[in-house]
């Protein structure tokens, strides 16, 4: 072989490791250095190396007025893939992070993974370029990971702290963690710059947090009970147990505040398990007055997606000899929607159970057909934004019909919530609408002046009470129909 073809190969090969070499740089992060201790899941440094490269930077940007910035980074939903996968499954998502983060910022200072599946990186450049790259990374993390032949997504919540602008190196990590839980608290899905309000609204949320542990050992929460109306004879069929906490120095609380600091900081379920034992105590209660009153409670998705909610709720029926056909569980179509294990192995407990099971809030989710047919539902509530614009927009009036229509041929009864004037009520009569709720028949009240309405001692005349309309329910098959 002539000398010039063996160098010109020797040196393509030369090129082409060289090539390789860069391409791997800007697919992964650097992992550890030899003999450095990694992350076991992401291979990424450690926090003290992260933390170390971060002091570095910081140096740089000061002797050449430089600017940089630190992303905090959360995937949202990421428990539901652990939960419907398994914890391996969502160790490998977790894996295939870092050659994003790279794909998404190549000029990156560093990143670390601070906790589950939580990270923080840092960049250079200040506000337009972060924002930039907030974009692509969010582009990057919410294509679909693809693990085992599964086709996993996520979506991520992010907040950016810029150095010098928000203040000294000490704060950078703490002040992007706020702004991405200010992301989180607004829905997530999104990415956010430290604001000096998100570090009052985070001690402000932790006074409210110790507040709440505090109402919660103390026995201060308590519910309160709203009637549900039968649409045709106006008579009470049932009533729906609400959350409410009034706080010695806040005064009443509402719970759009309070439940999801609760569900944030894993209190849900203890309050979740309180709300199920007290409505059913107060059930048995009521029957010993001589009213059968059938009680709805709502359960969050925390809830739903915990190991012991059907051996709670059994042994709480069981314990106020409560039937459970005459009690309903409230869960959002949202959660209803959920199709992963946990929920429908809970959703199949609940139909053995023989409770009745309500989709809260239909209409404001994307229900696929399929699943609700096959799910243990008995009614469907029609969210109160649509009863709100009834008398004034065709649009509410047309998807509040199609919504009752559907529900009727699925064989589901349909409650609407936030009834407040007569023409609300008179439309929702008008398209076959089985029960009513809302400030036009009652508010919610405590339970012992719900009793006294129901011994005719008070309450509106012309509204009395009937033993439940509803079929009693006795566990069946759900195949498809």
């Amino acid at each position: 072989m002539a000398p010039g073809w063996v160098f010109a190969t020797g040196a393509l090969a030369l090129v082409l490791l060289a090539l390789g070499a860069w391409w791997r740089r800007r697919r992964d992060l650097p992992r550890a250095a030899e003999g450095q201790a990694a992350d076991p899941v992401t291979g990424l440094p450690l926090r003290d190396d992260f933390d170390a490269a971060l002091d570095e930077a910081v140096h740089r940007c000061d002797t050449r007025c430089g600017e940089l910035a630190v992303v905090y980074i959360a995937l949202d939903n990421f428990r539901i893939v652990n939960e419907a996968y398994g914890h391996g499954t969502g160790d490998r998502l977790l894996a295939q992070v870092p050659a994003r983060l790279r794909q998404a910022v190549p000029d990156l200072i560093g990143a670390t993974r601070i906790a589950g599946d939580e990270f923080v990186l840092a960049l250079p450049g200040g506000h337009d370029a972060s924002q930039q790259a907030a974009l692509r990374l969010r582009a990057e993390l919410r294509r679909n990971f693809r693990i085992d032949g599964n086709e996993l997504a996520v979506d991520v919540s992010m907040g950016i702290a810029l150095y010098p602008q928000h203040g000294a190196r000490p704060r950078l990590i703490v002040q992007a963690a706020a702004a991405m839980r200010a992301v989180k608290q607004a829905g997530g899905g999104a990415h956010a710059e430290f604001e000096a309000t998100m570090g009052v609204d985070m001690r402000q949320q932790a006074e409210l947090l110790r507040d709440l542990r505090h109402a919660v050992e103390r026995g201060e929460l308590q519910l309160v009970y709203q009637p549900k109306i039968d649409a045709r004879s106006l008579q009470v069929t049932a009533a729906e147990a609400l959350l409410r906490w009034h706080d010695k120095k806040r005064g009443v609380v509402s719970p759009a505040v309070f439940v999801p600091v609760a569900e944030r900081h894993g209190l849900i379920v203890d309050i979740g398990r309180w709300v199920i034992d007290e409505a059913c105590r107060q059930a048995g209660a009521w029957r010993d007055q001589g009213l059968r009153m059938r009680v709805a409670v709502n359960i969050s998705g925390y809830q739903l997606r915990h190991d012991d909610l059907v051996d709670h709720l059994t042994q709480s029926l069981a314990r106020h000899n409560i039937p459970p056909a005459r009690f309903t569980c409230e869960i959002t179509e949202t959660v209803a929607m959920e199709d992963t294990r946990v929920t429908q192995e809970a959703f199949e407990r609940l139909r053995q159970l023989g409770v009745h099971v309500s989709i809260d809030d239909f209409g404001t989710g994307h229900s696929s057909l399929s699943t609700l047919r096959k799910l243990p539902a008995a009614e469907l509530k029609i969210d109160r934004a649509f009863v709100t614009d009834l008398a004034s927009s065709s649009d509410a009036r047309s998807i509040a019909s199609t919504i009752v229509r559907m529900a009727h041929q699925l064989d589901l009864r349909v409650v609407a919530e936030g009834v407040e004037t007569e023409a609300q009520r008179d439309w929702l009569l008008k398209m076959g609408c089985d029960e009513l709720q809302g400030y036009l028949f009652a508010k919610p009240m405590s339970a012992s002046a719900l009793a006294v309405w129901a011994h005719g001692d008070s309450g509106p005349s012309a509204i009395g009470f009937r033993d439940s309309l509803f079929r009693e329910t006795a566990p069946q098959d759900v195949a498809p129909r």
